[in-house]
């Protein structure tokens, strides 16, 4: 479909565009971006989500076709193109999803609204996905509004829903992201103390959520979820890196070092966001008795396409630890804790793992608080600086 030697029939217009993915029940998930050519004369894409910029370089154009390759991750965009118009899928090859996609030139407005909102949905929601089912789990709103543009995520136990950006209108709630990874849309309706909505991921995924008004609400502490089996006193993996070399805690390499365990997936939005942030601490503390070192749980279905997941990831990245190969053909978490049986459960990638320079656990924080929660993302660097300072001068 796709050949460097083939010519465009026609190019595609710069500027604004206005991407749709469609979910369940008909719905369609919208986002904006921008298309532009680069000084190399290469088509590059900005998508907005919110305060988040996330921009696409690998592009390629031949006749009629484009292929859109997210960066990082395995999803990309494939379809066919006018002047004004795009139409195809969004394909995540590993877990056999298409989406059906479509994008317009020229348009800006993320949702179209009639009317502004009822109720300034600005503040803190108590939230319960999958209501009334055994499934169900709590999470928190965190949204701010100005002249009906809203901006904000959901808090859950096992990390955030990214940057959602939509509107208020009349009595309803919009609210979407789309990360080149998951395509997450929000609709709820809403009264001044409640929200009733659903949420749909992709076109595969959908579930009920209500929510009240809580200032005062917190999730349960990151660091009080994951915990060792009783019976174990260490932790202790061998897994094979990028270079078929199996790793273990036991190596010299991790003797009298502080360590930190990551688990996580090259797939995972929010293991982007931390292994970003460990990336950058690394850089500006490479004197400290520090190593990082990740397990990765993979959905693709070979062994070799999740070790060039992985090694997409560490290069876009520049990730210089070690990030091995723990499972691949899925990321289930019963299967994961299988892997590692001296963990109570696998419950979130990520989940980081702070081992002193005895070897011992110290503490097990469960999911990932990015940039899109706000003040709780400032927190967790603060928290996060001082117990490693602490494991370090000890």
């Amino acid at each position: 479909m796709l050949s460097c030697k083939e010519e465009m029939k026609e190019e595609p217009n710069q500027g604004a565009w206005l991407g749709q993915l469609e979910v369940l029940d008909g719905h369609k998930l919208p986002f904006n971006f921008n298309l532009s050519k680069n000084e190399n004369g290469r088509y590059e894409i900005e998508i907005y989500n919110a305060g988040e910029v996330i921009t696409v370089d690998e592009i390629e154009i031949v006749q009629d076709s484009i292929k859109i390759q997210m960066p990082v991750f395995e999803g990309y965009i494939l379809g066919i193109f006018s002047k004004n118009s795009i139409k195809g899928n969004f394909v995540k090859e590993s877990l056999d999803r298409v989406v059906p996609f479509e994008a317009l030139y020229g348009e800006k407005k993320r949702f179209s609204t009639n009317e502004r909102g009822n109720v300034n949905v600005s503040g803190i929601w108590e939230t319960e996905f999958s209501h009334g089912t055994p499934d169900y789990y709590m999470a928190k709103g965190i949204f701010a509004e100005t002249e009906g543009k809203v901006t904000g995520t959901f808090r859950t136990p096992t990390g955030d829903y990214r940057f959602l950006e939509g509107v208020s209108t009349g009595d309803s709630l919009k609210l979407s992201a789309f990360d080149g990874a998951h395509a997450f849309l929000f609709l709820a309706k809403v009264t001044d103390s409640t929200l009733n909505g659903t949420f749909y991921s992709d076109k595969h995924f959908k579930e009920p959520f209500v929510a009240r008004r809580n200032e005062s609400f917190e999730l349960p502490e990151a660091d009080s979820l994951t915990f060792l089996n009783k019976g174990y006193d260490k932790f202790d993996f061998a897994f094979p890196d990028t270079n078929g070399n199996t790793v273990s805690l036991t190596d010299k390499k991790f003797e009298n070092k502080v360590v930190l365990v990551q688990i996580m997936g090259s797939w995972c939005p929010n293991c982007l966001d931390e292994t970003k942030f460990y990336v950058n601490y690394l850089e500006e503390n490479k004197d400290e008795d520090i190593e990082v070192v990740a397990l990765a749980f993979e959905s693709a279905k070979t062994k070799e396409s999740a070790f060039k997941n992985i090694e997409r990831l560490k290069k876009r990245i520049g990730v210089a630890y070690p990030i091995l190969l723990a499972q691949y053909g899925t990321y289930d978490k019963v299967k994961a804790q299988e892997k590692l049986p001296m963990l109570n459960h696998v419950l979130s990638y990520p989940t980081t793992l702070f081992i002193d320079k005895r070897g011992k656990v110290r503490k097990i924080h469960t999911g990932f608080n990015g940039p899109a929660t706000g003040e709780k993302y400032i927190a967790f660097k603060k928290e996060f600086n001082a117990f490693v300072k602490l494991l370090l001068n000890e």
